[in-house]
């Protein structure tokens, strides 16, 4: 298809919340297609392979009929390229996430002058919701329902086990 607009949207997603889920929907209305591009981060210590990332955000986005899911290593502009993608796509929480997200726009757009970057606002619900929340949130027993696809929510309850939140665990000493 000589028209076709592919965006890139990358990130670690460990995990893949509901906020990236709504990212990856609103793009998927703009773009005929969106290819979700799991990082490999050596800075950061992952909750989930990136095997096991690319299989539950395939299972989250398994009813977008036009995005795809890879995983890759290395700058996120050959990344783009490699893909023919002519955007990525990065999301804003908040303006807290705007100097971060400014900055590695200008050196994406220094290294690959052509590629462009697209700013999307989650919807308001999700304005909070970050990976590391909720990863703590599930590691002490806190309700994750709602906060992720429910192919993470059952893996994260698998990692974590079903434990019941500390203040239940208190009242049951007593």
């Amino acid at each position: 298809m000589k028209n076709e607009r592919v965006a890139l949207f990358p990130g670690s997603f460990d995990p893949f919340t509901n906020g990236h889920l709504d990212l990856v929907r609103r793009a998927a209305l703009l773009f005929s297609r969106v290819i979700v591009a799991v990082a490999h981060n050596p800075a950061k210590t992952s909750l989930f392979t990136p095997e096991e990332r690319v299989k539950l955000i395939r299972e989250s986005v398994a009813n977008l009929t036009n995005v795809e899911v890879i995983y890759f290593a290395g700058l996120v502009v050959d990344c783009a390229t490699q893909n023919r993608a002519q955007v990525i796509i990065r999301g804003l929480r908040a303006v807290s996430d705007f100097e971060f997200e400014f900055q590695m726009a200008l050196m994406n757009r220094r290294l690959s002058p052509g590629l462009e970057i697209a700013f999307l606002m989650p919807s308001q619900e999700y304005t909070y919701l970050n990976s590391t929340l909720v990863k703590e949130v599930a590691k002490h027993g806190g309700r994750i329902r709602g906060l992720v696809p429910a192919p993470v929510e059952k893996r994260l309850l698998a990692k974590f086990g079903r434990r019941r939140p500390a203040a239940a665990r208190k009242k049951k000493k007593a």
